[in-house]
Order: C-alpha cells, then structure tokens, then sequence
C-alpha cells in the first residue's frame, strides 16, 4: 500500500529544497510501501537485529517454515528449541515471546492507534522487549505509514544529510534536527528519500 500523501508530500518538499527537488525526479515512481501487518512487521524487525540483511532473511524464512502460521497465538504455542533451530538467539526467542504475549493480551492498542499520536504508539511499542526508539520509528514510517517521523539515531540518516548538506562531514545532532524541520510535515517522506540517495533499493519492513 502506497500512502496517499506521497504525491503532495513529494511535491512539496520539491519546491522547498533544491536537494529533495532532485531525489523527487530520480526516484519518480517508487514510493514507501507498507507490509500492512503490524505483529509481522514487529517480529521481523526484532529477528533482524544486529545481523545483516541476508542472514535475516535466511533465518526469517526459516521461522516461516516452522511457524507458518506466524499469528502472536502461534509463536507463544511453539516451542523455544523450534524456535531457535530456526536460528534465532536465546533472547532473540524471548523477545519474540514478550512481542507476542503484548498482541494476545491486548497491551498493543491496534484499534486505538489511528486517534494515538507517533510519540503515544513508540511509548506503547517499546515497553515490549527488545523494541527500542529506532525499531519503533521504523515501524511508523514503515507499516504504519506516519508522515513526519524522523529518525534521527539512524545512522543512514546521518550519512545522507552529511553528503547532501554538509559536505560530508557528520553534523551535530541539533543540526540534524535543524535540517528535519525543514522537511516537516514530511519528515518520513524526506528520510525515504534520503535513504534512496545511498541505496536505490527501497527497503520494506
């Protein structure tokens, strides 16, 4: 699912910045994409950290074969040994356990969240374990599509508005929240596109 606000919100920031004027063309045509299930996108999230991409997607794919059902109910009925076969870490299993007892026992607010606001959902999403403020970000710009989220411990990030904006050099924090504002009410719609600018590749979370 592609956000509505992407044609308005990219056009926009076209006409305020000589920088997303130019990512806006050479990107024309892909866009963020949500995944569209919150528990999956979590679980992927917490699976994927601290290795890379293709060893993620390995043991992914691996956890789907075991749970091919992948509901909350399901996770907390397999058992840990399956679980780690899968090739997850002891605390990678119990943070998948604490994900899932928050979706059954109803500590995640779905139905709320479309009247909660970013800082209210990353709040609730990060008393599960394992989720901290970037997972949490992420998990806005990417499943649920919020437009003016801005990351600003992503390391990515930082690169991309070293080189557009700084010449390179990594600029202090309060810059980068100085260069952000002048991307509201687009935020996540520029941090896309400042991803794009380091890996044309559109990431999906």
């Amino acid at each position: 699912m592609t956000p509505d606000y992407w044609q308005q919100a990219s056009e926009e920031l076209a006409r305020s910045d000589p920088v997303m004027a130019h990512l806006v063309t050479r990107f024309a045509g892909l866009s963020l994409v949500s995944r569209g299930d919150p528990f999956i996108t979590l679980a992927r999230s917490i699976v994927g950290q601290q290795i890379s991409l293709k060893a993620a997607d390995s043991v992914w794919a691996r956890l789907c074969a075991a749970v091919p059902l992948l509901t909350p109910g399901q996770v907390l009925a397999s058992d840990s040994a399956q679980l780690r076969s899968c090739g997850l870490s002891g605390r990678k299993v119990e943070y998948l356990g604490d994900l899932a007892r928050h979706f059954s026992s109803g500590l995640i607010h779905l139905d709320h969240w479309t009247a909660m606001s970013d800082s209210e959902i990353i709040a609730e999403l990060t008393a599960v374990r394992g989720i901290g403020q970037w997972t949490a970000e992420m998990f806005l710009i990417f499943n649920q599509l919020r437009p003016d989220v801005f990351p600003l411990d992503d390391l990515g990030l930082q690169r991309a508005i070293a080189l557009h904006y700084f010449a390179g050099e990594r600029p202090p924090r309060k810059e980068l929240i100085r260069v952000g504002e002048g991307f509201s009410p687009w935020r996540s719609v520029a941090t896309w596109y400042l991803w794009r600018s380091l890996d044309p590749v559109p990431v999906e979370y």
